[in-house]
């Protein structure tokens, strides 16, 4: 099952993080992201018109991430959005942050086609 239609699950610790090549080997599904810290956290920026536009997406980014129970770093400004996973209780990456990886940037599309 890809990655886009996947739910995210709890993850309570006492899992290790992905390795680098089990990172890259998901890489290709979460489009225009990269991985950062020797693979332990996933970042993209996403360009915008205004900074209205912006903070709309980082808002919709902030339901999905509400609702999937999986919270992003979010920084944003006129014109951008950089958004940034990790799994904060294994200190590194898990599959769920390329399935919201892969959410994100449905957001992004959906927003794209708004516009």
């Amino acid at each position: 099952m890809k990655l886009a239609q996947q739910t995210c699950t709890p993850c309570r610790g006492g899992v290790p993080p992905l390795t680098v090549s089990e990172a890259e080997a998901l890489l290709p599904q979460a489009v225009g992201w990269r991985l950062l810290d020797s693979g332990s956290r996933l970042e993209r920026r996403f360009p915008f018109q205004t900074f209205a536009a912006a903070l709309v997406f980082v808002n919709r980014v902030g339901d999905l991430a509400e609702t999937e129970g999986h919270h992003p770093d979010i920084s944003f400004g006129w014109g951008y959005a950089n958004i940034q996973f990790y799994t904060h209780k294994i200190n590194g990456l898990h599959e769920n942050d390329f399935i919201m990886a892969t959410k994100v940037n449905a957001l992004y599309a959906d927003e794209c086609a708004a516009a």
